[in-house]
């Protein structure tokens, strides 16, 4: 009897893992980017699967964590678009299965069909934006932050700023700022770009590189004049007083991006991930994500419970104007360790 009872407890055990992993979603995104208390214990009431979460700052951060073993610890994961097609070139996430997803047709057209990722075989979209200036108005007059001249004109006296800490937007930002194609691999062009980054990092008043929402953080604290960070961060920076703060798209324009959530290839719980996934594109779950994190919704179906008045934000839903001056940033194949090499100059000099 006693062999027995051995038996039974040895069979528990080694079910235990299993057991306690199916009620266990594993989610690695953004820092702020969601409502982090009240959206998992909706979800984990909903289907009785709790939510562990740990944040990263960028894109290059959580690619880097997913080839450290990454792939086999997390169930779900918040890369941009530029990123997306690393992740699938080594093959870090798996394919989704739509039958559990039945929301994704929730999403608008263009998020169903991106160039990287056609009908949505490994991601689905979770928000999109833009990365702008945060100032403070009692610091910098509106006509002076509408020209990247703020940041880059050693003329100007933006007093303490950052830069942002994210190598394809603040390049793409500097050549534009330089009359180049945001996307540009051209040598020349990248070592003018890096050149405007070091002269600029070097300026006393210049901060150094900082993630959006330690920007956003620092701005609002007055520890800051101004920060490159992404809208959402910016506008709800903006929200605390719109009295003192502002964000716009600098003249000569920025980056529009949209961030997708995947699985990893050997993540623990893929069915909690696809839950996780159906759940945010949720109609009301995604308007209830973008009315707190203040960025744009990629889900059709979601559009009538946004908050009106975001809406008609142009700092979330770019008008026309805006729209023009935006650019995506590109998957540069091999000529991606050309830009890693002029980023690396621009950070270490």
């Amino acid at each position: 009897m006693r062999k027995l009872w051995l038996l039974v407890l040895a069979l528990v055990l080694a079910m235990a893992p299993a057991a306690w992993a199916a009620d266990e979603l594993k989610l690695f995104q953004w820092s702020e980017y969601m409502d982090e208390e009240n959206m998992p214990k909706e979800f984990t009431k909903k289907t009785g699967i709790n939510v562990r979460l740990e944040v990263y700052e960028n894109n290059e951060e959580m690619v880097a964590k997913l080839q450290a073993g990454g792939v086999s610890q997390y169930d779900i994961v918040v890369p941009s678009d530029y990123i997306m097609p690393i992740l699938l070139h080594e093959k870090l996430v798996m394919p989704l299965d739509h039958a559990k997803i039945p929301n994704i047709k929730n999403l608008k057209p263009l998020f169903r069909n991106t160039t990287y990722d056609p009908g949505n075989k490994f991601s689905a979209a979770w928000q999109w934006g833009t990365v702008g200036l945060m100032y403070r108005k009692d610091k910098i007059k509106d006509a002076d932050a509408a020209s990247w001249d703020i940041i880059f004109d050693p003329k100007k006296n933006p007093g303490p700023f950052y830069l942002i800490d994210s190598p394809r937007e603040m390049m793409g930002i500097a050549l534009l700022y330089l009359g180049f194609d945001f996307n540009s691999t051209k040598p020349e062009e990248l070592k003018k770009a890096a050149d405007l980054l070091v002269q600029t990092k070097k300026r006393k008043e210049c901060l150094g590189f900082k993630g959006g929402v330690g920007g956003k953080n620092d701005v609002v604290a007055g520890t800051a004049n101004a920060a490159i960070v992404y809208n959402g961060d910016g506008f709800r920076g903006v929200a605390e007083d719109p009295k003192k703060m502002g964000f716009l798209v600098p003249k000569p324009g920025s980056e529009i991006w949209y961030d997708s959530m995947c699985i990893p290839a050997k993540a623990p719980n893929a069915d909690a991930a696809h839950k996780w996934i159906n759940y945010i594109l949720e109609p009301e779950v995604g308007a209830q994500l973008s009315n707190f994190n203040r960025y744009a919704t990629p889900n059709e179906a979601s559009m009538p419970f946004i908050t009106p008045g975001d809406l008609k934000e142009n700092a979330i839903y770019p008008n026309p104007d805006v729209m023009n001056m935006l650019h995506f940033t590109k998957d540069l194949g091999n000529e991606n360790k050309v830009m890693d090499a002029a980023w690396t100059r621009a950070k270490s000099q």
